[in-house]
């Protein structure tokens, strides 16, 4: 068990036809980091959808073929998706695509509904018939049944955030509009900016935006819709303040992109003060400091710039393994291939290990014995992070305390289970070294969930249901 990614959304608006797949297509290799299951693009073109979407990686998805087969257009979403909800089959693969009485409707989502079960039963009791088992088509439900009974597709979506609870960062299409939401507690990460050209770019993070030579404008507010249309960009907040602030934090220690700005916090920035607070609290006499490749780098520059213990690069990440990659063979060690060790850098020194979390420890463990049999002396790990306590309800994988180390030994008891000398984790106090006090969720740490705790929580709670129904 490992902590996901979440997923990435992405949309283009263009006043003219232009090549709006591609600029589409950098974009998800941007949001990469946050979905590696599936992907998928869908290009409006004057109120025609055309779609390509599957299992895989961007670049693997989308060949030059495929992508110059899509007609120019002046709008597109695209979505880039690790399966917190939903298993993982092409029906889940994201945008999903809406023919309502109405007109069409294309929606990316990121994030978890909390009362997604709740939602999905009343919608199935009304007659509804879902194709897919992912909490998106339960909104793209809601948002039609809204879109019926109002008189613009943004009427709709607003009306549709009264009844959504939980994280949804949201880009929706229709023919003549590109729109894109946040939720009022702002779970999820959204920004938008526009290139030199005039084409607004909605993405989940700003590195997106780079990539694509957009500049950021702003974050989308909590409780935020905008709507990108022939009539400029029109902001409506019904739904802003009107909840307590609740970014996931874990975003800056772990799931953005370290030159990503997420709601005026540098992530980079984040993790160095991490570090640099792990130093302070849980200092040690080493030789070296290491990061586990990638997120935890950045917290190791930190750890050493405080401590003053020299910073070295100890492991190397192979860059063209993904987290969809399986292994040939079981008896194989997946760490030694995803990460392997620089002996002359480690080689009789006591190593300072930086990882951004623990979560089984089996990772952990297997990285500290690489150490170990690269002939580091001794190895002393410290976690960017607090220790995972309770299960997430809003698009990290965290679906239970089952499988969770830190719930069930204490920290001598895990160092000596993983082979540390020593571990430190951040304590729940310093978050507030990551991100603004009183901005972002912490409840996977500490317990203190912004909204209720849903009654059905299994991850495959609509896969089971199918099973459920033949008894």
């Amino acid at each position: 068990m490992s902590i996901h990614e979440e997923c990435g959304v992405f949309g283009v608006y263009a006043e003219n036809p232009t090549d709006v797949a591609s600029i589409a297509y950098y974009g998800l290799y941007a949001l990469q980091h946050r979905g590696q299951e599936s992907c998928g693009i869908v290009v409006n073109d004057d109120g025609v959808f055309a779609s390509h979407k599957d299992l895989g990686l961007v670049g693997d998805v989308f060949s030059p073929e495929i992508l110059s087969a899509f007609p120019n257009g002046s709008m597109a979403v695209a979505h880039t998706r690790y399966g917190t909800t939903g298993a993982t089959n092409r029906n889940n693969c994201q945008p999903i695509e809406v023919n309502h009485q109405k007109g069409r409707m294309a929606l990316a989502h990121n994030g978890n509904l909390s009362n997604a079960a709740e939602l999905r039963s009343k919608l199935e009791l009304s007659g509804a018939i879902f194709h897919t088992s992912s909490d998106t088509e339960t909104i793209a439900y809601i948002v039609t049944r809204e879109r019926l009974k109002t008189a613009s597709i943004e009427d709709a979506l607003c009306q549709a955030m009264n009844t959504l609870n939980g994280a949804y960062s949201l880009v929706l299409m229709s023919p003549q509009k590109l729109m894109c939401a946040r939720d009022p507690f702002g779970f999820r990460p959204l920004c938008y900016g526009k290139t030199a050209d005039g084409i607004y770019i909605v993405a989940s993070e700003s590195c997106a935006l780079k990539a694509v030579g957009a500049e950021f404008v702003r974050d989308v507010e909590p409780g935020e819709i905008l709507i990108f249309s022939k009539d400029g960009v029109v902001s409506r907040k019904e739904h802003c303040q009107k909840q307590k602030k609740s970014m996931c934090v874990f975003e800056y220690i772990y799931f953005a992109r370290p030159d990503s700005v997420i709601d005026g916090v540098s992530v980079h920035e984040a993790r160095v003060r991490a570090g640099r607070a792990l130093a302070k609290i849980h200092p040690v006499s080493a030789d070296i400091v290491i990061g586990v490749p990638d997120s935890g780098l950045d917290a190791a520059l930190g750890y050493s710039r405080e401590s003053g213990i020299p910073y070295g690069i100890g492991l190397i990440k192979n860059k063209y393994i993904g987290r969809t990659f399986i292994a040939p063979n079981n008896r194989l060690d997946q760490v030694k291939i995803k990460l392997s060790t620089i002996e002359e850098v480690v080689r009789n020194k006591r190593v300072v290990l930086i990882d951004d979390s623990i979560v089984r420890g089996t990772t952990s463990g297997r990285i500290v014995k690489l150490l170990r049999d690269a002939g580091a002396s001794e190895v002393h790990m410290r976690v960017s992070a607090p220790p995972f306590m309770f299960p997430c309800y809003y698009g990290t994988d965290i679906d239970s305390q089952e499988n969770l180390i830190a719930c069930h030994n204490t920290i001598p008891e895990i160092a000596a289970m993983i082979g540390a000398d020593s571990l430190g984790y951040l304590p729940v106090e310093s978050l507030c070294d990551l991100a603004p006090e009183d901005t972002y969720c912490s409840a996977c740490f500490d317990g203190n969930y912004p909204t209720p705790v849903p009654t059905d929580t299994r991850k495959d709670r609509f896969e089971r249901r199918l099973s459920e129904i033949k008894k």
